[in-house]
């Protein structure tokens, strides 16, 4: 089955965008050093062009809405965003450094399907520094905080060369004690910012997705084996699968990270999604020079989903698992 999806043209399997990401603020109150995006200046998303554009998204067929940033917990109008996406029947998602977590985790509450909370490393002098803040004690205290609250957030690992051996403490002392899923991340390069894993760690890496309460995408891996996105044979969907707002209230084409045409919405989402000049850009997809060996997870999640390829072969056992433990299968279908 591989081989031949290996030497045919993929299927489409869904023809609508099914994700978007909705950059509610650019601003951040740590300092990563694998991201960038705490250094620009930005706006906070408005409730009235969050309404227009989720009714928007809907019409185009959006599932999920992943509300993000910079750190989307500085937004201080963040559960009423989740609530106007929850009452639209959108599967939510939050990814957050922690560091507001305790304040905010009641206003959160039954909200956010999918909160993903990050680390770096187990060991608290590590992860501040990697954060450039001192957020370790957030961390441990969000995830009690949670657990007390009956949320069950994911713990997000991004994993580098250097951290890979500390993926066994966080999942033994972390992950199965507060049965939490551990999602492995592998770390990704853009602009000159972040890094990839060597070839040799990747196998390493993969052995991990056969774990209990384990999510590692393997058709990450397999697309960093095969040198990441081509652009003569692109595998990367990000534009067509993926709508991308900015907190100035713009659509981003074809993705965040490349940003190349950014195109004011006006409250008018649907209708400049399908305009000719907007799906002439989507064609591009994958297409663009720096997409060349591209490896962002973020956009090649959608693309392995909405593709019958071997990338969605190989990605298929991870999303049941993790759609199964987190129960979001039952709104899928």
């Amino acid at each position: 089955m591989l081989e031949f999806l290996r030497k045919n043209e993929l299927l489409k399997l869904v023809k609508h965008p099914v994700l978007c990401n909705y950059y509610i603020t650019y601003r951040c109150n740590a300092k990563c050093s694998f991201c960038d995006i705490w250094e620009r200046p930005s706006p906070y998303v408005t409730l009235e062009n969050a309404e227009s554009n989720l009714k928007n998204l809907k019409r185009l067929g959006v599932n999920v809405i992943d509300f993000t940033g910079g750190e989307p917990l500085l937004h201080r109008e963040l559960p009423e965003l989740l609530k106007m996406a929850k009452q639209l029947g959108f599967i939510t998602t939050v990814t957050t450094n922690t560091l507001l977590y305790p304040k905010m985790a009641n206003k959160l509450k039954g909200l956010v399907d999918m909160l993903h909370f990050s680390l770096d490393s187990p060991n608290a002098e590590e992860h501040n520094k990697s954060r450039g803040v001192e957020l370790f004690d957030k961390f441990i205290d969000s995830l009690k905080i949670a657990k007390a609250l009956g949320e069950r957030p994911d713990i997000i690992f991004t994993v580098f060369e250097e951290n890979m051996h500390q993926i066994e403490t966080v999942y033994s002392q972390l992950s199965l004690p507060n049965n939490l899923m551990l999602i492995l991340n592998p770390v990704f390069e853009y602009n000159g910012v972040g890094s990839e894993l060597p070839l040799a760690k990747l196998q390493q890496l993969s052995d991990w997705s056969k774990k209990k309460l384990v999510y590692l995408n393997n058709g990450f891996m397999e697309l960093r084996k095969q040198g990441g996105n081509h652009t003569s044979t692109p595998v990367c969907n990000a534009a067509s699968t993926t709508i991308v707002i900015s907190p100035e209230n713009k659509l981003l084409l074809p993705c965040y990270h490349l940003g190349l045409d950014a195109l004011p919405i006006e409250n008018n989402l649907y209708d400049l999604w399908n305009s000719k000049k907007v799906q002439r850009l989507v064609a591009l997809e994958g297409r663009h020079d720096k997409c060349e060996g591209c490896t962002v997870n973020c956009y090649m999640q959608p693309s392995f989903a909405t593709e019958l390829s071997s990338y969605w072969m190989a990605a298929l056992p991870s999303t049941l698992k993790y759609n199964w433990e987190k129960g979001t299968w039952k709104e899928m279908i």
